[in-house]
């Protein structure tokens, strides 16, 4: 085995460690456990603990406990139906954040496309990892049509190849790959246009664009997403289309949460959901 590969299986290891400390956390937040249990609980001495949870999710476990209360109350506040700008402004989060609709442009394929399941399509596909674990990134001549949280690679490139079962695929790295995976770094300073090549009927592709419009650090509803739509009473058909979203976090259905205040689904799991929710949040406080 190669160094590379050694430091590979490490890494996959140290987020789920991350995860299982997430999972501890947002559990027992109320009861405000210490940092020796919490770092007890996933089996880690607090030194390694705390060296390793500031790496992966880039802040310390302190902040992140700061965090999960805030999000505790901001779904309190929402079950009882107050405004969500209202709440971000209550909590402190900025509305002036930058907005995913300002970067990230979506164009549909083309209606011989869709109906061709990607007939005459060229793929090309890459792995990368992530603050939040392992990522397959799918990209066209046109732009990102697929973003996938995945440790198994070949469970990945299966997953990538049964949406498009008719096009062409070569495993390559370019340059859109490269820039969309970028988000994950703590400045976007550098990060260009990112442009989405979407697979999806009309309706799927304007809830995926009406989650675009959800600042960063905030959440919506699914009952919210249906009114910005114009269909008030779609709520069900606005979840179904959100879990098709192809594109993990660039499309941010981890923004949506139920009315009632409770996080809801996640196709990439909870745990996954929560991190990104509080990397976001805690980003747009600093």
């Amino acid at each position: 085995m190669t160094k590379g590969n050694i430091l590979k299986i490490q890494e996959v290891t140290d987020y789920q460690r991350v995860e299982n400390a997430i999972d501890y956390i947002t559990k027992n937040f109320k009861e405000e456990p210490s940092l020796e249990e919490t770092a007890s609980a996933i089996n880690l001495s607090q030194y390694h603990f705390q060296r390793l949870f500031s790496r992966w999710v880039g802040v310390s476990p302190k902040k992140f406990f700061q965090y999960v209360k805030l999000v505790y109350a901001k779904e309190e506040l929402i079950s009882k139906q107050l405004p969500l700008l209202d709440v971000a402004y209550d909590l402190g989060f900025s509305s002036a954040s930058r907005l995913h609709d300002l970067f990230v442009k979506v164009e549909g394929m083309t209606p011989g496309q869709f109906k061709n399941r990607g007939h005459g399509l060229k793929i090309s596909y890459s792995f990368y990892e992530t603050l939040f674990g392992a990522m397959i990134v799918g990209s066209t001549n046109i732009g990102i049509c697929h973003m996938a949280f995945e440790d198994d690679k070949e469970v990945a490139i299966q997953v990538l190849k049964k949406k498009f079962p008719n096009a062409q695929f070569i495993e390559r790295r370019d340059e859109m790959q490269l820039n969309a995976q970028r988000v994950f770094r703590p400045d976007w300073k550098d990060l260009d246009e990112i442009k989405l090549h979407l697979f999806g009927t009309p309706f799927q592709l304007k809830v995926w664009e009406a989650l675009l419009k959800i600042p960063t650090g905030s959440l919506s509803t699914y009952g919210a997403i249906a009114k910005e739509i114009e269909t008030p009473k779609s709520s069900r058909a606005v979840g179904t289309a959100i879990g098709n979203n192809p594109v993990a976090y660039l499309i941010p259905c981890h923004r949506v949460i139920r009315s009632n205040g409770h996080l809801g689904g996640y196709m990439w799991g909870l745990n996954r959901k929560q991190a990104l929710i509080a990397w976001e949040s805690l980003r747009t406080e600093e």
